[in-house]
This record gives C-alpha cells, sequence and structure tokens, in this order.
C-alpha cells in the first residue's frame, strides 16, 4: 500500500521550521531550516526530534545541486537538475548505496514522478489537496520514505530558488 505525505509548497526558506504530515494529518516528521550557515541547510527530525537526515547546498559545482546525508554526515545521495531538459523539467538523483532515481515531469506545479529505471516509485502532486499552497508525495511500499521526502525537498528548494534567479534576473533587465 502506498503512503501519502502532505507538504506546503514555498515555504522552504532558510530559518523557517515546517511539517511534513502523513494522510491523516499527524505531524510526523520536521524539517528544521538551519540559520548561520554559508550553505543552506535543512534538517530532518523525526516528530520526537530525532536527527534522521539533513539536506544540503552544495557549493561551487556546475549545476545546482543538493547533498542529501544521513543522521552521521555520510552522503546518501546528490540531486541535480539535468543539463539537457527540452520538454520537461528533469531531475538527477545519485543514490550511493543503491539504484539512481529520475524525476520528470512539471515541477514547478507539483506534478512529477520519481522513478527507478522504467519503474514509479513515488510521485508528487497538488492533485490530491484543495489548499493551493499545499502537495502530496505519495510513496510506494518498500521505498526509503526520508530520501524519497528529502528529494522532493530539496528538488523544491532549487526549483524556487531558480525561479526567484530568472525573475531577479528579468526585473534588472527592465531596469
Amino acid at each position: 500500500m502506498t503512503t501519502r505525505y502532505k507538504l506546503r509548497q514555498a515555504l522552504f526558506s532558510i530559518g523557517d521550521d515546517f511539517w511534513i504530515e502523513d494522510h491523516e494529518g499527524r505531524k510526523v516528521y520536521k524539517v528544521d531550516g538551519k540559520i548561520l550557515r554559508i550553505r543552506k541547510t535543512l534538517v530532518f527530525e523525526d516528530a520526537k526530534g530525532k536527527p534522521l537526515c539533513q539536506i544540503k547546498e552544495r557549493l561551487l559545482t556546475i549545476r545546482d545541486t543538493m547533498v542529501i546525508e544521513d543522521a552521521d554526515g555520510n552522503e546518501v545521495a546528490a540531486v541535480r537538475k539535468a543539463l539537457l531538459t527540452p520538454l520537461r523539467d528533469k531531475w538527477n538523483v545519485n543514490v550511493k548505496s543503491g539504484h539512481d532515481l529520475d524525476v520528470q515531469g512539471d515541477i514547478f506545479d507539483h506534478e512529477y514522478a520519481i522513478k527507478q529505471g522504467w519503474d514509479k516509485v513515488a510521485e508528487v502532486s497538488k492533485k490530491w489537496f484543495s489548499f493551493t499552497d499545499t502537495y502530496g508525495v505519495e510513496i510506494d511500499p518498500g521505498q526509503n520514505h526520508i530520501l524519497i521526502l528529502a528529494i522532493a525537498v530539496a528538488i523544491d528548494m532549487m526549483a524556487h530558488n531558480e525561479d526567484d534567479k530568472k525573475r531577479d534576473k528579468d526585473r534588472k533587465k527592465e531596469k
């Protein structure tokens, strides 16, 4: 049976904390936005405050990259936007001790799939919720829920950061 989680979009600014809820509305994971750091860092915790993983911005890379580390600081995965994406948004997730994942769909509208090869392992969608600022992450059985949720948060952070950069660039051109 798949498991569905609820997240609020575009609330991932550094210094902000937010909760990820299960399908029944229970707060199951807290994401703590750490401040006073050189790079963006978010820490995933269980409901009791135990650290589970963290997402860190990797600096000095050609493409925006977020690294997901386990609670001990070991790299678990790296999330990057694909270089060539002519028709749809595509992201690559290099998993250190497992199969790599591909993310493809409409990232900005939160309608995309996370796949391992041809198999869908998770889906992100706004269609399950009537709130415009809420989206769901539905994860198939046997998957690492923390990793999949961290991937969704990392992509949301990078996509909105990229959108903000483009908007700032367009404003400068107008002046």
